[in-house]
């Protein structure tokens, strides 16, 4: 259970609460380093989990949990300071909840779910990352994104309800075709 890529996403959820901290603090030049350092530690655990095929059910369901609560945390305090519009923290927020409950009630009323993010999905993680980081970097004045920064938002609240209605369809043919077994 314990390994590179596991220890790598351990570290990832340990660095929400100093994310947190960073953000009710309005330490947005190093609250911008530390989501920059999730981003890219949730791409090399997944690189390393599948090259050094260490890939584990801990993995599977830890890592999508701590980009979640990583994202989740930035969007709630960012929005609370209206730094981030509230209607896409809103829908970011919405979406994982619809996916979180959904995947719990797939558990206990169908079996097993497996985790496994599709290339929608892992878009979306991106251009959510993107978003926040330019927000986050905007806001330590690091860049001058306010002319960018609508459109960004606008296409990532597409990804999010594109996405969100992707797992709907996905886990709910599933759903069917293990009640029709």
């Amino acid at each position: 259970m314990l390994n590179l890529p596991n220890a790598i996403t351990v570290l990832r959820v340990l660095l929400i609460p100093v994310l947190a901290w960073l953000l009710v603090h309005e330490r947005y030049a190093a609250a911008c380093g530390v989501f920059a350092l999730a981003a890219a530690s949730d791409l090399v655990d997944g690189i390393l989990a599948r090259t050094l095929g260490q890939l584990t059910r801990f993995g599977a369901v830890l890592d999508p949990l701590a980009d979640k609560f990583t994202m989740l945390t930035a969007v709630v305090f960012l929005a609370w300071q209206g730094v981030l519009p509230l209607w896409l923290a809103a829908a970011i927020v919405l979406r994982d909840v619809v996916i979180v409950s959904g995947a719990t009630a797939y558990h206990f009323l169908v079996g097993k779910v497996e985790m496994a993010p599709t290339l929608l999905s892992k878009a979306n993680t991106v251009l959510e990352f993107i978003a926040i980081v330019l927000t986050l970097a905007h806001a330590a004045r690091w860049v001058d994104a306010g002319a960018v920064l609508p459109a960004l938002y606008v296409a990532t609240l597409a990804s999010v309800i594109v996405t969100g209605a992707q797992y709907i369809v996905v886990w709910g043919l599933k759903a069917a075709r293990a009640h029709r077994q």
